[in-house]
């Protein structure tokens, strides 16, 4: 039996598990004033009068005000001045202003009223002609407030907001460190509670509780349990399979601290570890270590993808996206969403710098088979890439628990 798998039960480990969050440092204002600042200056290297911030979590990322997207436009617009007004109906006033870090005036519209002309009115009255728009604004809303301001010129904004959000602060990668330990602790209790047919859904109901046992009060951001076969799928079948001996077995999951995600991935056999999972499980961690390797400052994202692809073409999987081999992309940037730019993969040619953080997962799908993804995230740092947590120790001791 795989080491550190099976063995005892869902109450059992549920006991063990302890609070982690309890030392964990919350953003301060003065890192949202930081913030703010950062985004100002790229305005005015962009040449925009203003950026407009909507509702999710780029509100809450520069301004520390949390509230969810709707179809009500919430939001704010910061000029190149360093000015912060803020963009609600006129019956959430008070609650956005109870959920403020960093405080300005609100522009509100009634329910009849046109939040887009109001928008419009509040950039003429800035003297803004060329706006950064948040990304993640809905379509309808961008047509809207393009209309009710015709004569204004429109830019992406992500081109701001990922430039300043990538680079995170020791903070922000402190309160991700304590995330990620978080849902090691969990994978390592999930192993221990398996069982022949056991369901999936059995899984994942006690990874929620014991998310919510070591401090995450929503408990699991997400989570994917896969059994045999349906391991081959990176994102799951319709209709998964119960727990088999010899089985392989992939789960996938994190939570979130203080707006900040965690997102971790082992790979490992329930009994006796077959030659050919030996020869998979082995190459993917050849090929994470490569893509690891590979990563430092001021190299393009896109060749710590090149890394891992050359390595598993080098033992015959593949080619590109050709399967049995890798057929999503080595890695995704993180922080307050779970995926986020900059991406390892091929065509992005961001250069690697100092407070990036990316999963390392160059997934190994062998359809009619199993697959195998072992997913750790590092971080880069002056002295080049980081591991926020041990990476998997080999498919017999995946944990590498000593006894």
């Amino acid at each position: 039996m795989t080491r550190g798998v099976g063995g005892s039960d869902a109450k059992t480990e549920l006991a063990k598990l302890k609070n982690m969050t309890e030392q964990i440092q919350p953003i301060k204002l003065q890192e949202y004033q930081q913030r703010i600042a950062k985004a100002v200056t790229k305005l005015k290297q962009l040449a925009c009068d203003a950026m407009y911030i909507h509702a999710g979590t780029n509100l809450s990322y520069f301004t520390g005000t949390n509230w969810y997207p709707s179809e009500r436009m919430v939001g704010a617009i910061l000029t190149i001045d360093g000015n912060l007004e803020y963009i609600a109906p006129y019956f959430e006033v008070a609650t956005l202003q109870g959920f403020m870090c960093v405080n300005g005036p609100v522009n509100a519209w009634q329910e009849h009223e046109s939040p887009y002309v109001l928008l419009a009115d509040c950039m003429q009255r800035q003297n803004v002609k060329t706006v950064a728009v948040d990304e993640n604004l809905p379509y309808f809303m961008f047509d809207a407030i393009r209309k009710a301001s015709p004569a204004s010129l429109f830019e992406n904004g992500q081109v701001i907001t990922q430039h300043v959000r990538c680079r995170k602060s020791i903070t922000e990668i402190a309160l991700m460190q304590t995330a990620k330990n978080m849902t090691l602790e969990v994978h390592k209790a999930a192993a221990k509670i398996l069982r022949v047919g056991i369901t999936t859904e059995e899984v994942c109901a006690f990874i929620h509780q014991a998310h919510q046992q070591v401090g995450a009060p929503k408990g699991s951001y997400f989570c994917i349990v896969l059994f045999g076969e349906d391991t081959a799928y990176p994102h799951g079948v319709k209709h998964p399979k119960p727990l088999a001996d010899n089985d392989m077995v992939l789960i996938d999951t994190g939570c979130e601290v203080a707006h900040y995600i965690s997102d971790i991935t082992r790979s490992y056999v329930f009994g006796q570890a077959t030659e050919r999972h030996r020869e998979i499980w082995q190459a993917e961690k050849s090929a994470q270590e490569a893509a690891f390797a590979a990563a430092q400052l001021g190299i393009p994202c896109e060749q710590v993808d090149a890394a891992a692809r050359q390595q598993l073409a080098a033992l015959g999987f593949g080619p590109d996206y050709e399967t049995p081999g890798l057929p999503h992309r080595t890695g995704h940037g993180i922080g307050m969403n779970i995926h986020e730019g900059p991406y390892l993969v091929r065509g992005d040619k961001t250069p690697l710098d100092v407070g990036m953080c990316f999963s390392n997962e160059p997934m190994l799908c062998v359809p009619g088979e199993f697959g195998v993804r072992l997913e750790d995230h590092f971080y880069m740092t002056e002295q080049g890439p980081k591991w926020f947590t041990e990476p998997s120790h080999s498919i017999d001791n995946p944990f590498n628990q000593m006894s």
